[in-house]
This record gives C-alpha cells, structure tokens and sequence, in this order.
C-alpha cells in the first residue's frame, strides 16, 4: 500500500515486444528484453484504428465492433481457445480419441499467421538420429511431472474441484487446493480407491483453512508469492460465491466477500520467506516446499534467493493463466509470458551453481505436447495445466467466472447450477496421458530418452524463419535462447535435496522423546525447560505429530503442557493444535501462534520482573497470523498485526501496535489496554473488545467496515470477564486483576468492534430462525438474504 508519488518514476514496468530505440527516447530505463515493434509500426497501427473509426465508406454509425477482449469474439481479438479448439479437447477425451486430439493440437500449435504466444515463435531442431519411440521414458513416468493449478475451492465448484484431484491421483501427479482450504472430509480415500485429496496444498497470504491437518496431508506445501494473472493482487472471492460451504472451510463467514492482503504479513524479506520454509517443513517435515513466482524482469534473482532459502522446488507462473475471475485490468496488463521468467531463472540458478538444488516448474496456459516440450527445453522439469483440464470437464469459456452463474457447473457454487456438471476424472486423466504421449513422440524426434536429458537444452530450439507478422520483424528472443557454458557440466536439474536442520530444532532434539507417553498412549505429559531466541517454531513438529495420530480433533485440553524459561525464538507455537500448551515464561521474537490450529499459549514475563508488563512489548509483530482456532493469553504489549487475519482464535492481549485484527474473519480478541492506529482494516468477521479508558480508540479505529457499539448484552459481558478472569489464572495478570476488581466502573469502557457484514449476516440468521427454519435451511436462507443485501462492504 502506497502513495501515488511513490510510483512516480519508479520504474516497475516492464515494456514487452517494444524495440529499444523506442525505449531510450521515451520510456528510459525500462526492461525490454526481447525488442519489438519501433516508432514505424506504431504509427502504422494508430493510422489502421482511425481509419477503422473514420472509414472511407460511411456506415451506420450506431453500432461499434466487438472487441472480443474478454469472450471470444468471431471478428474480434484472437484467442488460443476458440469454440473449435474446445470442441476437438472435449471430443477428444470423452471418446478416449488420440487422432482426434492431434487435431486439437494442430490448431492451438498452428501459429503461422496469427501469433498467440513467444514459444509460437519457435522451432525445434530435430536430431539427425531420431530414436525409436520404445527408447522413450513411459507415458506414466511422465505424468508423474504433471500438476493441476491452484485453482481454490470457492472459485471453483466441488465437483470440479475433487475431479480434478481424482484424477491426478489416479495417474500420480498432483493437484492443488489453491488458497482456499480443503474439506478434511477428502483425506479419507473413497470405496473404490480413489483420493480426493490434493497432493500440494497451497499457502496463501489470506491462509484461509490453513490447519494443523491441512498441512499435515500434504505432499508438497506451495507459498503463493503471486498469482500469474496478476501479481501484486490478492486472491478474491465475491460475496456471492461464498457459501456456506465454502466459508466453513475458509472458516470465514457467508456471504461475506474474501479479499486475500497484496503481500504475506510475514513475508518481506528473503530471510522471512526462509523462515516460511522452515515453519512448513516443521508442520510436515515428508512434504516438499515450493514457492510460486510470477515471470517478471529480475525473477532470476529472486529464484537463487528461494533457492538459498531452501525451497524445494519453484515455480514461475506466466501470465496467460489465473483465474476467469480476475479484473479486466489484470488480465490484460499484469503478468508476463513463462518463457521469459522461465529462461531467466534457469539460467541465473545454472550461473549461481543453484540449479541442482532445486526443482523448476513452470505453469501458464500450457496446452499441448509441444508447450511441455519448450518449457522443457528452457528450464523446466515439472508442468502445471489449469484452463485445459477444466476445459475436458465441461468447461466453454463463457467467462463469468465472477458472476456465480457458470453454465456447465465448474465456476459457480450454485446448487442448481451444479447439477449441469458433467465432467469426469477419466476425462482429464486422458488429457494428461495423451499430453504424455506428444511429448513422447516429439522426444523421439530430439534424440531425447528421458526428460532429464531434456531439461534446459535451449539450443535444440530456434527462431522460427517465416514468421509470417507484420509486427513480429522486431523481435530478438537470444536472451531466451542463451545457454551458459556451466549448463554443458550436467548440472540442469535438481539432483541434491535442500537440508533443512531440522534434526536442530527444539522438537526434534528433546520435545518428541519427552511427549512420547502423550503422543503413544494419550497420557499427560508437563515438563519445565530453558528456550532461547536460536530455538525457532518451537511445538510445530511435535504439533504435526499430534494431528498425525489424532486428526484435527488432537488430544484433550492440557494434555501436553510445556512450561518454557526463557526467550523464544520466531514462530514460537506455529500451527500447534488441540492438547498442547505452550507456556512461556519470558518473551518472543515475531510469529507467536502463527496458524494456531487450536492449542494454547500463554505468555507473562519471568517471575521477580520489575518492569510493568502491560507497557512493555512480550511478543513481536505479526502474532496469531492465519490463526484458525485455539487460544492466546499474553500479558504484555504486543507487536504489530496482531491477529491479522485471525479467523477463530480467542485471544487477550494489553495493548497491540498498528494494524490490530487486520483482514479479520473470526474469532474474539480482548485487547485491555491502548492499540495502534489503523485497527480493524479490512476486518470482516469476529468480534474485538478493546478497554478504552481515555476515550482515544476511536481515532486509531478504521471503520470503513466496522461499527464500534456498546456492550449491552448480560450474556456478552459475562462472557468477556470470563475471558479476563482466565487470563488472570493463566498469567497473574495485575492489569487484569485491575479490570475485575472495578468491573462495574471499567466494562461500559469497553467498545466491541463488530463488522458490519458480519453483524448483518447474524441478524439474518435471527430473522430467518424466527421465521421457524432450522440448521442447514436457516443457514441457506441467511446466506441468501446476504449476499443480495446492496449494503455489503467487502467484496462485491
């Protein structure tokens, strides 16, 4: 979030397919990296649009030409997915048709005249030896390289959804959740075998449903540094889309539109993203960790820092894909082609020797054999498809994706809707195996056995000679093309497994071999031990360990009770679930309770401190991020960002810094002494009690999207001085100690910070509920009564 001034000249645009004379007289500085069209051609093309507005033959003049920007359009702009292309992959892997999906191939390939892509631009360089197809690695072998796109659960339906996750683990890729969590009901595989369960599970900066459980049933963890479509933006959900269903597993509310923050609050360093790492592969030390980047000027650079971070693979995800639902804006003007992160990043790990660390993938509207073969050829070693396999479901990109109104059931949560899905998982398991066969076959041709060989080999490629567009004279594509003597050294694919300390870590050391009677027989377990700030997500692996063995459920409250001396490090109790308490005695670096997934943590400073607790800072910025459920008691000043993007966790804290209950979408928080500015922005559900005894809270509150009321309610008071009561047990808090011995003066001191959204969907709920309805009936029809009220203020 900035000013305007600030982008002033700031140069963080990239020109693409501008030649460079055009560059340096008027846009100096600007990356254009494979030149393009010059001061002729412009002209040339402004003289055809005016003349295209001024005809030499009068016409009616009342109607204008459809663009065809957005929906495909037979005289408009040319798009990859014509209804001719769509019709041959839907026929083709319904009928099991592997001609006929050859002439679906043939058309998204044929780029002669009109030019869609960079890759259309090139040419394969055959061997002068072909090798005979049998020489070739399996169609299964292959496809174990192959992935769905982060497409969440919300933007899409369930039935799309868990087709698409059937289907990669039938043929031994991988799925991806997307940001928006996944039913725990999926991780049970069905009768007939199949798993619904996505293999990579992402993170996104909204953590929506991001659980103890949820990434302990992961394969691979993905942090979503952006989105291909649109980098810079977070995901959203439009009010409309959010049912019930999809809030329960976002743990949100329905009705209420989800905008995802720009950045991860946790995130703005290299050195946080690899503490980001560090905390996922502590939740779930079998799964790889990715990290997804956009293809932009410089993403090179950043690929050898999440290399260094230890990431296990990467992804750069090319503007072509992303979801229907993104702005126009973002469609069109965000984001560039894969060819060029992709080239970039390979050749920057290979020069910075990094590049057998770590495993390249690459994803953005790949469609065909020969698409998997170029990103092989500039880098890649894994391949994701999103707009193809929903295209075999059912999919014919009527592009209303936003609109909750998706004819064939795949973009919308409309019940009746749904119904028209008629989609099957053998469907897109036939793409992807006739996906495999191409490549096979063009491999062959190359002289290439397996896809390793494959990897980086850039000069098997080349410009293509008859290139047959007016535009296309000014391009230079050797910064694509270029291969650097290190690649001759063998050295183009991940071959060494990043080390993770793990066997470092507090868990691994001591906390499992102590918690074994807890984690074996479900007995209790309460030690005292010394921490210091060098011992980071402390509980996070013991956590991961408890889920494990008993579900999201865990074990009974207190059952592991962790009393620790000392100063913790960052992460402190990182995504820790039910049965475990983390008792500190001292203070804590940044990320306390970061996905608290329904443990406890209690934080007081050490026995015979002279200070004042409630104005000194215990724990650091950015505490109880993405918290899901559990409980939080801190006596102390706490950071910024507290409980941004809390969506369940109860919390009480003596004062906060700036940005407190940021993005919120539940839980409670008691906050009983002063609180930065900017509190609450983007809050859209839960509920903040904050103790406002001089009458200042109103100045630091952003109420764009809240109301500050007065707690009237008998029930609520109660319950809010039994949250100050327990804090006092916990902690012997003297501030709290204080609030209760003066009750009756100091609680019409407290302001309760509700949403406004939030307040309406509950108010619905009691209307509908006193009209008769009951359970999921009630629900519905509160939902409904919601998501059509015009008086909506976050994501419409």
């Amino acid at each position: 979030i900035s000013t305007i001034q600030s982008y002033c000249g700031a140069q963080i645009f990239e020109a693409l397919g501008v030649h460079q004379s055009v560059i340096d007289k008027y846009f100096t500085w600007t990356p254009s990296r494979i030149g393009g069209i010059d001061l002729d051609i412009i002209a040339q093309e402004a003289g055809m649009r005016h003349k295209s507005g001024f005809p030499d033959r009068s016409v009616n003049g009342h109607t204008l030409p459809t663009s065809g920007e957005y929906q495909w359009r037979s005289e408009g702009e040319h798009h990859m997915f014509t209804p001719q292309a769509v019709h041959a992959l839907q026929k083709s892997t319904r009928s099991n048709n592997y001609g006929l999906f050859k002439q679906y191939s043939q058309i998204i390939n044929n780029q002669t005249e009109k030019l869609g892509t960079l890759r259309g631009l090139f040419e394969l360089k055959p061997a002068r030896e072909p090798i005979a197809i049998e020489e070739v690695e399996t169609v299964e072998e292959i496809c174990r390289r192959f992935k769905t796109g982060a497409m969440s659960f919300g933007s899409i339906s369930q039935e799309a959804h868990e087709a698409l996750a059937i289907a990669m683990n039938r043929l031994g890729g991988k799925s991806n959740t997307g940001e928006g969590g996944e039913d725990s009901a999926r991780y049970t595989p069905d009768e007939n075998g199949d798993s619904r369960n996505s293999a990579i599970k992402q993170v996104a900066s909204a953590r929506f449903g991001v659980t103890s459980e949820y990434l302990v049933n992961a394969k691979e963890i993905q942090i979503k540094m952006a989105q291909g479509a649109k980098p810079g933006e977070g995901g959203q959900l439009p009010g409309r889309k959010v049912y019930p269903w999809v809030a329960k597993v976002r743990h949100s509310t329905p009705g209420v539109g989800l905008i995802s923050p720009p950045p991860h609050h946790d995130i703005y360093s290299i050195e946080d993203l690899a503490e980001l790492i560090h905390d996922l592969k502590n939740a779930n030390p079998a799964a790889r960790i990715s990290v997804k980047l956009v293809s932009e000027v410089g993403v090179g650079t950043v690929a050898a820092g999440v290399a260094k971070a230890h990431a296990d693979v990467v992804l750069i995800s090319g503007h072509d894909g992303g979801t229907g639902a993104s702005p126009v804006s973002s469609i069109k003007y965000a984001g560039l082609p894969w060819e060029l992160g992709l080239a970039e990043t390979h050749q920057t790990l290979v020069l910075n020797d990094l590049r057998n660390r770590i495993v390249v993938e690459t994803d953005g509207q790949l469609k065909t054999g020969r698409d998997v073969i170029i990103a092989a050829l500039l880098g890649a070693e894994e391949f994701g498809f999103a707009t193809a396999p929903l295209v075999t479901l059912g999919c014919v990109m009527m592009r209303v994706c936003h609109l909750d109104t998706c004819p064939t059931g795949i973009a919308t949560q409309n019940p009746e809707l749904r119904k028209n899905f008629d989609g099957d998982p053998q469907f897109v398991v036939n793409f992807m195996r006739f996906i495999a066969q191409e490549v096979r076959e063009i491999m062959a041709q190359l002289g290439f056995r397996k896809i390793e060989e494959m990897v980086g080999r850039s000069d098997k490629l080349e410009v293509r000679r008859a290139v047959n567009h007016w535009k296309a004279k000014g391009l230079d594509l050797s910064e694509i093309l270029y291969r650097p003597d290190e690649a001759e050294e063998g050295r183009n694919t991940c071959q060494v497994k990043q080390e993770h300390g793990l066997e470092k870590t507090l868990d691994k050391r001591i906390l499992l071999d102590i918690c074994r009677p807890a984690l074996e027989k479900g007995q209790p377990v309460n030690v005292t031990l010394p921490i210091h700030n060098v011992n980071r997500v402390v509980g996070t692996m013991l956590g991961s360990e408890v889920t494990r063995r008993y579900g999201a459920a865990g074990l009974p409250e207190d059952t592991i009770r962790l009393h620790l001396q000392g100063s913790a490090g960052q992460s402190f109790g990182a995504f820790v679930p039910s049965g475990i308490t983390l008792e500190l005695e001292g203070d804590s670096n940044d990320y306390v309770g970061k996905g608290l997934s329904g443990g406890k943590i209690i934080v007081y400073p050490p026995h015979g401190s002279t200070f004042v607790a409630e104005e000194n800072i215990i724990i650091g910025n950015v505490a109880l991020y993405g918290a899901t459920s559990g409980q939080a008691y801190i006596r102390g000043v706490a950071g910024e960002r507290f409980a941004v993007r809390n969506s369940g966790a109860t919390a009480v804290v003596e004062g906060l810094g700036d940005h407190g209950c940021e993005y919120m979408t539940g839980g409670r928080v008691v906050v009983l002494g002063k609180t930065g500015r900017n509190f609450a922005a983007g809050m859209s559900g839960g509920i903040a009690y904050v103790l406002d005894e001089k009458g200042q809270f109103v100045e630091n509150c952003n109420k764009e999207m809240v109301d500050l009321d007065r707690l009237e309610s008998p029930e609520e008071l109660a319950e809010l001085q039994a949250l100050i009561d327990c804090h006092v047990t916990l902690t012997g808090s003297e501030l709290g100690q204080r609030v209760l011995k003066n009750w009756k003066s100091l609680a019409p001191r407290f302001v309760k910070v509700m949403p406004k959204d939030y307040k309406r969907a509950l108010l619905a709920f009691q209307e509908v509920e006193a009209a008769g309805l009951s359970g999921e009936e009630a629900v519905m029809a509160a939902f409904e009564m919601n998501k059509n009220d015009v008086a909506r203020v976050s994501g419409n």
